[in-house]
């Protein structure tokens, strides 16, 4: 549940310590791949305004890209803008909706971190002790940790990989299925792990579902009671639920739709299903404003103690471009203006979405688009951040066009990360 300002300030440095025991802090936010990253501590330049000519673009590249709609809203010191392109249902032509819900995908795994990490401020578990401490015999590696869960370092692999190998296939075989966390762990550990624990960045599902499992275990409730004891409730999210295995998206709703293997293929309505093969790691539904609300009070510290926040945000990169790097069940996105912003992407059937904060919580971005399977639609969405937190950018001056270096790149010039198998 929130914490106090005197619970706050109570957080000694001995817990910070042993929060951070085994990461080095780095020098610099552009480390080696591999090498940790502390949060960066810089001056305060002059805020861009949003160029939400250029979230509006990104919107429509995202449809021109097979999204039938898209939307996004964007939270600032100077109020709240929002922009919305296309349809949310393409049977009743209605148009995207701001207030509209939707799935959110992964971005429930920031979620659920926030529930383990105060978990952890409460003393019923550690980050760097092993998984098996608290859930014996479930794992084959004792030396798997909560931490490496928390940071896709468990090596346990993901079970979606063959599950929608075949995509539409794939889904329809699970849309209304019901899975026990232990079938979804036992699908993961048939399957060889991806790296020994602790060496490598390998995101998986399997390392929350796991996460959800210590939640219910220490609580003795199941996770959505967590969700809305601890967050929903706090901060007065009324969009936000997590209903598995129900499978409506209750009230004004956007439908979504899953991209075929085969291009050209029709779309396949994805709105209705359980959500049952993720539950802890994709199963929440919420709403661009709920969304804005809780990555802004995440970086604010209204969730989580100062000391929890620091490990929370010391991260490691994902790949090699020195943009991307992943914490405590969080990413970080170093954008083209220098400006660095904290949040998840979400990829669930017929979703994709992208929630993103500035480090004092400021400035938040929240965007959907109503496809997925159609990875060019996603890394077009990817584009709303660029231009809300990085404002209009000045036409680059041709002599100095091909000096720009590799981590200056627009982040819409690259691959966006997926949480599901893509196939186009």
């Amino acid at each position: 549940m929130p914490l106090s300002s005197h619970r706050r300030l109570a957080v000694s440095a001995t817990l910070l310590a042993a929060l951070t025991a085994g990461v080095a802090p780095a020098t610099s936010a552009f480390a080696a791949p591999g090498g940790p990253v502390a949060p960066t501590a810089t001056g305060t330049p002059a805020v861009p305004a949003p160029d939400m000519d250029g979230v509006v673009a990104a919107l429509n590249s995202a449809m021109a890209n097979g999204a039938p709609g898209a939307m996004a809203r964007f939270v600032g010191p100077d109020g709240v803008r929002s922009r919305t392109v296309g349809v949310q249902d393409r049977v009743s032509g209605a148009a995207m909706d701001i207030h509209s819900r939707f799935r959110i995908g992964s971005v429930s795994k920031t979620f659920s971190t926030v529930v383990l990490l105060q978990l952890v401020e409460e003393g019923r578990l550690q980050l760097d002790t092993p998984v098996n401490t608290y859930l014996p015999g479930l794992l084959p590696d004792d030396r798997i940790t909560v931490r490496h869960l928390l940071t896709h370092r468990s090596g346990l692999a993901d079970y979606t990989n063959a599950m929608f190998e075949h995509t539409v296939p794939g889904f329809e075989a699970v849309r209304n299925r019901v899975f026990s966390y232990q079938e979804l762990v036992d699908l993961s550990l048939s399957e060889p792990r991806t790296t020994q624990p602790g060496v490598s960045y390998q995101y998986s599902n399997a390392n929350f579902v796991v996460v959800g499992m210590l939640i219910e275990k220490l609580t003795g409730r199941p996770v959505a009671d967590a969700y809305e004891r601890r967050i929903f409730k706090p901060l007065k999210l009324t969009r936000t639920s997590y209903v598995h295995p129900d499978t409506r998206i209750k009230g004004a709703h956007v439908r979504g739709y899953l991209h075929p293997d085969e291009e050209g293929g029709a779309l396949v309505d994805s709105t209705e299903q359980t959500v049952s093969w993720a539950q802890s790691a994709g199963a929440v539904i919420s709403s661009p404003a709920d969304l804005n609300t809780f990555t802004s009070a995440l970086m604010r510290g209204r969730l989580l103690s100062p000391a929890m926040m620091e490990a929370m945000t010391t991260v490691t990169p994902t790949d090699a471009t020195n943009t991307r790097f992943y914490g405590l069940g969080l990413r970080r996105y170093n954008l083209s203006c220098g400006t660095q912003v904290y949040g998840h992407t979400g990829t669930v059937q017929g979703f994709y979405t992208y929630t993103f904060s500035t480090r004092d919580g400021r400035r938040s971005v929240s965007a959907m688009a109503n496809t997925s399977n159609h990875g060019a639609a996603n890394t077009a969405l990817g584009g709303t951040l660029e231009a809300a937190f990085c404002g209009k950018k000045p036409a680059p001056a041709a002599s100095s066009r091909s000096a720009a270096s590799p981590s200056a790149r627009d982040l819409t010039s690259l691959p966006a990360e997926r949480d599901l198998p893509e196939r186009h």
